[in-house]
């Protein structure tokens, strides 16, 4: 039981876990599915054609994308015979209607179940078939039964009750919530909250509400990109090195990545992340407010493709680029080049 309680209590390691092996599955699918319906020329799911065959081939990807969430969780917390029981109760979770919130619980009690059971001692005739047959057969009867007879359906009303409150939000409160997300987005860049950001809006696509995949499209990008728009309007502020990082955080910053602005928040992290907390929650908010929504579970210009309104995009990742840029260098002092540390 001590082993459960270590594992458990290094929860987001294992979530990020899950989520690294999810991302290339939904970016994979998504991406398909966007350049299907694209193909189509219409705004629904083609059918026929070669449109509707990558079509098919997306939802594949997206299908699949939360059983294999669990699947890793699993895995990280018990290794690989934490995989079946994982992928296998986190599909459960997902097909009896308790979405990407039952699919995380059902990974951890994979691999909770899965963890007790390395722990029992049996013979040493049948302690080799134990982790690739004993143990993913229990677990996955185990963690599987929890799922089907025990808490999913709390779960899935629970699931019910949050689509239901996301899809009757309007106005404020979705630019509340887009503040929120956004900050969450920028906070860590990549680390363990902007995953938890980022799986609850793949969570909330699965249930066919884009607008929180929205607010990420303009909250990723809005860190590199206003860093390295912040490095273009004063170039006096940053040294020669960071002025380099700044062409890498630009690149960044147009596919997605925002950990692109990772190196200026280490450099000087009390006025850099507040600056691109603050510039990622206005263009969220905006983003949330203007009724900005994707359909692509990725983020920045990637995303193109899937989102519904390509120029309130634009405007939303401006405004917080600019924010950002000009909050950190108001925050910032000038350099001396020949002083600073390299």
């Amino acid at each position: 039981m001590n082993e459960v309680l270590k594992s458990l209590k290094e929860f987001p390691k294992h979530l990020m876990t899950g989520v690294s092996y999810m991302i290339p599955v939904v970016v994979a699918g998504g991406m398909l599915f966007a350049f299907g319906v694209i193909l189509s020329g219409h705004a629904a799911t083609p059918t026929e054609g070669f449109p509707g065959g990558l079509a098919t081939i997306g939802i594949a990807g997206l299908t699949l994308f939360i059983p294999i969430m669990g699947g890793y969780i699993a895995y990280s917390m018990a290794d690989r015979p934490g995989i079946a029981p994982g992928i296998i109760a986190a599909y459960l979770a997902n097909s009896i209607g308790a979405g990407f919130i039952g699919a995380m619980i059902g990974g951890v009690l994979a691999g909770c179940v899965v963890i007790l059971l390395k722990q029992i001692k049996v013979k040493q005739e049948i302690a080799s078939i134990m982790p690739i047959f004993v143990i993913p057969i229990l677990g996955s009867f185990v963690a599987g039964g929890l799922i089907y007879w025990v808490i999913g359906t709390p779960i899935a009303s629970l699931m019910t009750s949050l689509s239901n409150f996301l899809k009757g939000m309007s106005g404020g409160s979705k630019f509340l919530f887009g503040i929120i997300n956004g900050m969450m987005y920028a906070f860590d860049m990549g680390g363990a909250m902007n995953k938890t950001a980022y799986t609850f809006s793949m969570g909330m696509m699965n249930e066919g509400i884009y607008w929180p995949q929205g607010i990420n499209t303009v909250a990723c990008a809005t860190p590199p990109l206003g860093m390295a728009l912040a490095v273009l309007l004063n170039k006096k502020k940053y040294t020669q090195k960071e002025q380099t990082m700044g062409i890498s955080s630009l690149l960044m910053g147009c596919v997605g990545i925002t950990e692109g602005a990772i190196p200026f928040a280490v450099k000087d992290p009390l006025r850099v992340i507040p600056s691109v907390m603050l510039g990622s929650a206005v263009g969220g908010g905006l983003a949330a407010a203007l009724g900005l929504e994707s359909t692509i579970a990725w983020d920045s210009f990637v995303a193109l493709p899937g989102i519904n309104k390509p120029l309130i995009f634009l405007l939303c990742l401006a405004i917080g680029c600019v924010v950002t840029a000009v909050t950190v260098n108001l925050l910032k002092k000038e350099v001396v080049e020949d002083v600073e540390a390299e």
